[in-house]
């Protein structure tokens, strides 16, 4: 079979997600570089408007602004909840808006964009790791002036509203509440306001498919971080500004009567009292220690979410709510995508255990479902629970086939171990001779999600670091790479290091499951390849090794459940998920238009609470309504799209077998090792005993590199302190010390991790 052939086979992987008639420009000429560079400034513009305005919120001059625009837009039709909803929640959907005309008109897929890209500042920031050990993990520079910026806006709005408070309570005349209760109540509300600004990042990260995470190139995976560490602070914020109420409702001596208060004109206490009670049970079950034992108590209380949202708008109404609305919105737009994408029962064409242990899944996809060597997805397994979806990196390349994508799943805890009872004695029904039921896993799959650059595709130089498990992704990186070369297709990496810590040598064995098993001596003329295998708990190999080595996994059960992946998902086609997002985002203002028009002004609705329910309500409708019709024609193209794949599919296998092609497709690998080529078993050297010593193999690595101001990228894929060691390791290269003396200027050493911290 010919490259091309091959090629049109396996299908061209996403580098830049863009499909269809999202990838405007792909085939022509670029659009100028001009609008690119307008977008970009107006995008930062907008951006930065709105991170001023809640930076500055609280001091006079952005008061007396706010007042002023107020005053001038709240005789329309939307009154003052539009008037705080433009200035604080459009700008962000704005933003999302023109991000969507961004990633269509330009999408980066070509490897020499993202090779120019190493050279930028932004980009050197974001893979420096500043912070190694600590409560935040490793964290990059971008992320450490992050956390600082948020730090310094917290201290620095409490610092002002305390000053502002004590001159403010000097302004009283005479009132029943003593000076200490009136302090509380102040202070009180200016921990919910800085809360409720904090809120509206918080629902950022959390959007799988956002559209603001790809326009910067932030994984699902590193944005978690981002959600956690929000997380601590948006319900620190607002513990305090719920105990000052009862430490002032308790000197007052009014305490339950005013926790059970549901206020007509003013905040609905009750309704603050539920949103903070589900608050704070997601805070507490998310916390380390309770989320890594308890993996299920933390999934489950975390859908308390909806009860979170929907109680804080009664607590504080629709004007005060639609301060953090624009992110809110953008969340439910994703929850609604997903909702649909995983409600597809989807075919699994293997599902087995290897010896060592470990299980595969290998999942039916369309051919339009585009994805990339470093992402993942989202499982559920409705015969485990019909509530829990976990994550798992996906174990195949995109260049292994048009209608599949695998992964590797290691037994660790209940989920896993009956997953892998269902399939071990689907396997033993099936030596037995006896049929084995169809449809026992009915699996359903959210994503793929994952890196908008193909990060490892980036740099010419290349290590992957693994612990056990972590080494899944990697074997899809590899596949790729050398599917790429064999085929001519742009590969920046020609020397790649593998560092594999495994506890037991059968795990070693996880290595046959890379589609490419052979390097031909074409590729290896071009691929400088060393895998570093390390087995920690043994001492010598066992007498078995040639054994285990090969792996041999039983033969998987098939699963027919009626359909393949869903394409319905944020990053994937990019022209339907902009209208999506305009549709829903139109339909939610002319709903809140008609409800204003029809049913608050015309039945005099008054109440707070009533009026936060309404809002929230056409939020909902506007998702659901015209978002949700844009959703359907966007499934039916997708289904019609899978359809004719599978047409064009079966016609062109005819000609293939007629001219022997498929037979000379099975023996490619066997004449690959019989012209010179090498296996990916012969480029591995185990040691046991011992761990690999960082600063030893990424010197020697560097030198083989050619030393000099050599650009290294380093991926890891493990648990936390792994990555601290590897992050640490990249730090003391790149700051040129060793033992507390400098040395001469070396390798760069980009770090960036791969990892799910659950």
């Amino acid at each position: 079979m010919t490259p091309s052939m091959m090629a049109q086979e396996r299908g061209e992987p996403l580098l830049q997600s863009g499909n269809g008639a999202a990838g405007g420009g792909a085939k022509g000429s670029p659009p100028p570089a001009l609008a690119r560079t307008v977008l970009k400034v107006l995008m930062w513009a907008v951006f930065l408007t709105w991170a001023a305005a809640i930076f500055f919120y609280p001091t006079k001059p952005a008061q007396a602004a706010f007042e002023g625009w107020m005053a001038a837009t709240k005789q329309s039709l939307f009154g003052i909840t539009g008037s705080i909803f433009l200035a604080f929640s459009a700008p962000i959907l704005i933003v999302a808006a023109l991000a969507y005309v961004y990633i269509s008109a330009f999408p980066s897929d070509h490897i020499h964009v993202e090779k120019n890209k190493l050279k930028t500042l932004c980009f050197r920031l974001w893979t420096f790791p500043v912070l190694v050990d600590g409560p935040f993990g490793v964290v990059s520079a971008v992320e450490f002036i992050g956390i600082v910026l948020f730090i310094v806006y917290v201290v620095y709005s409490m610092t002002y509203y305390a000053v502002e408070s004590v001159s403010l309570i000097s302004k009283f005349g005479q009132i029943s509440l003593t000076y200490s209760e009136l302090l509380l109540y102040i202070i009180g509300l200016r921990f919910g306001s800085v809360g409720l600004f904090c809120m509206a990042f918080l629902f950022l990260p959390v959007s799988r498919g956002s559209v603001l995470l790809r326009l910067i190139d932030i994984p699902f995976e590193h944005a978690t971080r981002y959600h956690v560490w929000l997380g601590h602070l948006t319900m620190a914020l607002f513990t305090l500004h719920g105990l000052c109420y009862v430490i002032a409702w308790s000197l007052e001596g009014n305490l339950l009567g005013e926790l059970a208060a549901w206020k007509e004109i003013g905040v609905a206490n009750l309704p603050g009292v539920i949103s903070l009670a589900a608050g704070l049970l997601m805070w507490v079950t998310s916390l380390h220690p309770v989320r890594k034992t308890y993996f299920e108590l933390f999934f489950y209380t975390h859908q308390l979410y909806i009860i979170f949202v929907v109680f804080l708008a009664f607590h504080v109404g629709d004007f005060i709510f639609s301060f953090s609305a624009g992110p809110i919105f953008l969340f439910m737009l994703d929850r609604f995508l997903r909702f649909w994408q995983s409600r597809a029962k989807v075919d699994i064409i293997s599902a087995s255990c290897r010896p060592c242990g470990t299980v595969e899944l290998v999942f039916s996809k369309p051919a339009s479902l585009r994805y990339n060597a470093l992402s993942f997805i989202f499982v559920q397994v409705r015969e485990l629970s019909f509530l829990e979806w976990h994550p798992f990196s996906v174990s195949s390349s995109p260049m292994d086939g048009r209608y599949h994508m695998s992964i590797l799943i290691k037994v660790l805890g209940s989920w896993t171990e009956k997953l892998r009872g269902i399939i071990t004695d689907a396997q033993e029904q099936g030596r037995n001779g006896s049929e084995s039921e169809t449809g026992r896993i009915t699996a359903c799959v959210e994503g793929p999600y994952g890196h908008e650059s193909p990060y490892h595709l980036m740099y010419e130089n290349l290590i992957l670091v693994a612990g056990g498990i972590g080494i899944s992704p990697f074997l899809a990186i590899l596949s790729d790479i050398i599917h790429r070369i064999e085929e001519g297709k742009p590969c920046m990496p020609k020397n790649v290091l593998v560092l594999w810590s495994v506890k037991k040598s059968n795990e070693l064995s996880l290595l046959s499951a890379v589609d490419a098993q052979f390097i031909s001596s074409s590729v290896s003329d071009k691929l400088h390849l060393d895998i570093q295998a390390f087995v920690t708990q043994e001492s010598q190999p066992p007498l078995e090794e040639g054994i285990v080595g090969d792996d041999r996994k039983a033969t998987g059960m098939f699963v027919k459940n009626g359909t393949t992946m869903s394409g319905l998902v944020g990053t994937g086609n990019n022209f339907w998920a902009g209208m999506y997002f305009a549709a829903s985002t139109l339909g939610f203002v002319l709903a809140y238009a008609l409800a204003q028009a029809y049913y608050v002004r015309r039945l005099n609705v008054f109440a707070w609470w009533h009026l936060g329910l309404v809002f929230v309500l056409c939020m909902a409708a506007g998702v659901a309504l015209p978002g949700g019709l844009v959703v359907l024609l966007w499934h039916l193209s997708e289904k019609r799209k899978a359809e004719d794949d599978r047409w064009d599919a079966a016609a062109a296998a005819v000609p293939r077998a007629q001219d022997g092609e498929e037979e000379a497709e099975q023996t490619t690998n066997g004449a690959d090792a019989a012209d010179g080529g090498v296996s990916l078993a012969a480029v591995k050297t185990t040691r046991y005993g011992c761990r690999p010593q960082f600063e030893a193999e990424f010197a020697a690595f560097a030198e083989k590199a050619g030393g000099g101001a050599a650009d290294v990228g380093v991926l890891v894929c493990g648990p936390p302190g792994l990555q601290a060691s590897v992050a640490r390791e990249c730090r003391s290269h790149n700051l040129g010390r060793r033992g507390g003396r400098r040395r001469r200027a070396g390798a760069v050493f980009h770090f960036n991790s791969h990892s799910f911290d659950l």
